[in-house]
């Protein structure tokens, strides 16, 4: 059985650096990620809603509306793996580094966008929302900036894609090809905390494993593909798991607390995950699209706003 021959090799996904010049002081916390992510929805919202239901589950326009297909996409009423409230989101917000400062005026503000699969169609009234939220304000003290250009950044190039002087959004490419998985080890590099959770409670680094993390890169990429994706792919997860029992795994990782306030459970929440350095060894192929898209769609919880994000390098 030629597991990686089934795998989705290609993707439809763009990740773009967006570029801006701060007009009023922004004050950042330590991960704005939710912050952007808060923003951005908020303007979606107000831009693509032409109801104005307050409640989207019950709006007749659910399944054409621009916010939900982005914002909220609509989970199907029945499915054969499980039945979902929610399903992934087709876009990822990977913000500044990580570290609470102050942007003055004139200074430079850059973080990611990226959008899947049929999600790219939305790009134009993504970039007005973003304009929007950013000129309404955000952080504590509603810091405002304005957008001077967006770049295409996949591997190996960076193009510019879209400048607010002509307002046109040049014509580029969206696929993504993955390449031949490598030999021998690879290594991970995790740069925002990765929650991968067992009944509910997150793993720390005594306590995960590589099965957890395969497991979940293979469910995130399935999902993706079936939700957003031109074609469904429908892994065998027994099978799957039964070759994680041959990849193991040298970890160097540490957990790194995190804690954000939640407008809509009006309560704060502790979103800590783990970062470091993961070096994985074995035969990965049947894996590896999965490792390799995971750089761009993230892993765990959380990843629509950036977290567990991670790149991989040669060991």
């Amino acid at each position: 059985m030629d597991e990686i021959a089934d795998t989705p090799l290609t993707q439809q996904l763009a990740r773009y650096r967006l570029d801006w010049v701060v007009t009023s002081p922004i004050r950042l916390p330590d991960y704005v990620g939710s912050t952007l992510r808060g923003a951005f929805g908020h303007a979606l919202r107000n831009i693509g809603c032409i109801t104005r239901e307050k409640d989207c589950t019950t709006c007749p326009l659910r399944r054409d509306c621009p916010y939900t297909l982005l914002f909220e996409p609509v989970p199907p009423a029945h499915h054969t793996l499980q039945d979902f409230s929610r399903i992934p989101v087709p876009y990822i917000i990977e913000p500044p580094e990580w570290g609470a400062r102050v942007l003055h005026p004139g200074d430079t503000l850059s973080f990611h966008f990226t959008l899947i699969g049929r999600a790219l169609q939305e790009l134009p009234i993504a970039i007005l929302a973003w304009r929007r939220a950013l000129a309404r304000g955000i952080g504590p003290d509603d810091g405002t900036a304005e957008l001077t250009g967006i770049v295409l950044e996949q591997p190996e190039t960076a193009i510019p894609v879209y400048s607010p002087e002509n307002g046109q959004i040049k014509p580029h490419e969206t696929r993504l090809a993955c390449p031949p998985p490598p030999v021998g080890t690879i290594r991970l590099h995790i740069t925002t905390p990765l929650r991968l959770q067992n009944n509910g409670m997150p793993l720390k680094a005594q306590t995960v494993t590589e099965r957890a993390l395969l497991m979940a890169l293979v469910r995130r990429l399935a999902l993706i593909s079936e939700f957003h994706g031109e074609a469904a792919w429908q892994p065998d997860f027994r099978h799957l798991g039964e070759l994680t029992g041959s990849v193991t795994g040298k970890r160097q990782l540490s957990w790194r607390d995190w804690k954000r306030y939640s407008s809509r459970q009006k309560q704060e929440m502790a979103l800590g995950g783990l970062t470091g350095r993961w070096d994985l060894q074995g035969d990965l192929s049947a894996f590896w699209p999965a490792l390799w898209f995971g750089q761009w769609f993230h892993a765990g919880k959380n990843a629509s706003f950036g977290l567990g994000r991670y790149r991989i390098v040669a060991a």
